[in-house]
């Protein structure tokens, strides 16, 4: 391996160290492939691993088997490739942020008469639109509470009709569709939204009043809805800094750390005003780590899609790649952004007040009693750190119909259901209808990125079969298989005494029904097949519909079975042509059937003996 570092090229790129086993350990940018790998090892008497390093990358090195690199015309190629890859592949030894959640903003077109607020997590198109965010919180209060104090038009279609609606009556529109409001006192409407959005406290007092008024008038259920959006909005941290007020918008990143871990600080500011705020847990992080959390987490905040309300990025630590990130987010923003870490002044003060919030977050989750079942389930595994976001997979099927798959998603401590996924399927058995999924889901990597841990509901030969399915595509990820004990071969499904086994990397257990890990593994099981039957009951019904008008139309039980059986699904029935129908049934029932699937169809002859 000596040789082929020396020779490696001295131009920016990507590169990727494997293990002996060929597991991917590492994915690393350089400015120079060569420069930077030679960095990692003393070449004198052996090769071995350079002794400024620290113990995780000194660990890591002494396992390298392997390097591969990829050639980039950039080092801000090469910034965005590393980003993708480890992204995609989790590799061992990097820093494995959390997916950055895209956080919503309040945007409204000025270039129409008479505009109207709306929510957008991308960018909308239009030269006069203007964005209000991001909102890591309380974004649907505010708006709705915008609609409940200015009457502005209140629905996308009203102003079709010609028409003043419902609205206009309760007097939450002054119909601009009749003409009974023109576009200057329109536009002071707006301005009394744009003022409640930049002073969340006025909004809240206005509200107060609202919830006030419905009380007296016993309209209870307005006034607990009005209430709960000023709760929401309550959670909407805001800092008042009348000393600032003079400075542009900007958006901070602070990233601090203890001996238990780290957290990622965004604190977003606004016409001299801190007005929200958003953080994320990291897992151990060490301040050689500093510069991958930072430019990971923003080239993931700031997507291409993302819109820029400020253009000037403050960071509490600088960093190497400062310059070639911001010409990345300038392209994608189409206009210039600045990342900079200030040393005096103003600017300076809002990176303490980002350094203040981090420290106190780190002082209360010290402070918080600590669950030892996560330290648990990763010594039980014998993987890097306790697995955080977990997906958990059944199938389901009755008889090889309507084959349907799951997964669900239990995220830092609770199901996380908006990232549930369902799936349609057409493979006949458990092992190839698991594959077809899993596959799926791999495929998707690049939009939503793995896990920490995969769970399969199934037993070793499951398991072997993602890991396979994940090592195709290099993808670093521990795969745990749940099966259920058989007594006289069938399922002891006993809840509190079922002895499930546990098929991990390096052996089948059998835990103890009263073990905690065990209980965890039969809870994310249990959530994935509760899941998979909802969906495959409503699956088959739809199903069971189709198929009666297959029975309507004559086609006995019999026939329908046959038909089932061999081609799985409706579905496939219909898209079966007539030849593929005669190889389940006679030439007679196939044609009568193909014709009442497809009634456009040209008229073609019968088969010859179609009397038969």
């Amino acid at each position: 391996m000596i040789q082929s570092i020396k020779n490696l090229p001295d131009t920016p790129g990507v590169y990727q160290y494997f293990d002996e086993e060929g597991s991917l350990l590492y994915v690393g940018k350089a400015k120079s492939l060569k420069k930077r790998i030679k960095s990692y090892f003393r070449f004198t008497p052996d090769l071995s691993p350079a002794p400024n390093l620290g113990p995780r990358i000194y660990r890591m090195v002494s396992q390298i088997a392997r390097i591969e690199t990829i050639v980039t015309p950039t080092e801000s190629d090469a910034l965005l490739l590393e980003n993708s890859l480890i992204k995609q592949l989790k590799p061992k030894y990097n820093i494995l942020l959390r997916d950055d959640k895209t956080y919503p903003y309040l945007y409204i077109d000025l270039s129409s008469p008479f505009p109207r607020f709306e929510l957008t997590r991308k960018i909308v198109k239009g030269k006069r639109v203007k964005y209000f965010g991001p909102f890591p919180q309380g974004a649907r209060a505010v708006l709705d509470s915008i609609y409940e104090l200015v009457p502005l038009v209140q629905k996308k279609g009203s102003l079709k009709g010609k028409k003043a609606c419902l609205f206009h009556q309760i007097g939450r529109c002054k119909a601009p569709c009749e003409g009974k409001i023109d576009e200057k006192e329109y536009a002071m409407l707006i301005e009394k939204a744009f003022e409640y959005i930049h002073h969340p406290s006025r909004l809240k007092e206005a509200l107060e009043k609202k919830m006030a008024f419905y009380s007296e008038s016993l309209r209870f259920e307005e006034a607990a809805q009005i209430r709960d959006r000023i709760e929401a909005i309550e959670k909407i941290e805001s800092f008042s800094s009348a000393d600032l007020a003079r400075l542009e918008d900007l958006d901070i990143f602070t990233v601090m750390f203890d001996e238990q871990g780290g957290v990622l600080v965004r604190l977003f500011m606004r016409e001299g005003k801190i007005v929200s705020s958003s953080h994320t847990w990291l897992q151990t992080v060490t301040e050689t780590d500093l510069a991958e959390v930072y430019r990971r987490s923003i080239l993931e905040f700031y997507s291409s899609q993302t819109p820029f309300t400020a253009t000037t990025i403050l960071t509490a630590h600088p960093f190497k790649e400062q310059a070639e990130l911001a010409e990345i987010l300038s392209r994608r923003a189409g206009k210039k952004v600045k990342i900079t870490t200030p040393q005096r002044g103003d600017k300076r003060r809002l990176i303490g007040l980002g350094i203040q919030n981090a420290t106190e977050l780190l002082r209360q989750k010290r402070q918080q009693p600590v669950s030892t079942l996560p330290e648990k389930i990763r010594d039980f595994l014998q993987i890097g750190h306790p697995p955080k976001r977990v997906e958990a997979f059944d199938n389901s099927h009755l008889g090889g119909r309507a084959p349907v798959g799951a997964m669900v998603v239990w995220d830092e401590g609770k199901w996380d259901k908006s990232s549930y996924r369902h799936y349609n399927l057409t493979a006949r058995d458990e092992y190839h209808q698991m594959k077809q999924m899993l596959t799926q889901r791999i495929d998707s990597f690049d939009k939503s990125p793995p896990p920490d841990l995969w769970v399969i509901d199934g037993g070793e030969t499951l398991r072997r079969l993602a890991v396979s399915l994940l090592k195709e595509k290099g993808v670093n990820l521990p795969v745990v298989g749940i099966a259920k004990e058989k007594i006289d071969s069938k399922a002891h499904r006993a809840k509190g005494s079922a002895k499930d086994i546990l098929a991990t990397e390096s052996a089948e257990v059998r835990l103890l029904p009263s073990d905690a890990r065990l209980q965890w593994f039969q809870r994310l099981r249990d959530e994935a097949h509760r899941f998979a039957i909802a969906f495959h009951k409503k699956q088959r019904l739809k199903e069971e519909k189709k198929i009666s008008l297959l029975e309507a139309h004559g086609i006995g039980p019999a026939k329908i079975k046959r038909l089932i059986d061999y081609f799985g699904t409706f579905e496939a029935i219909r898209a079966a042509d007539r030849h593929s129908l005669e190889k389940a049934l006679n030439k007679r029932d196939a044609w009568s059937i193909y014709e009442y699937l497809h009634p456009s169809a040209e008229e073609c002859s019968k088969p010859s003996n179609y009397g038969v």
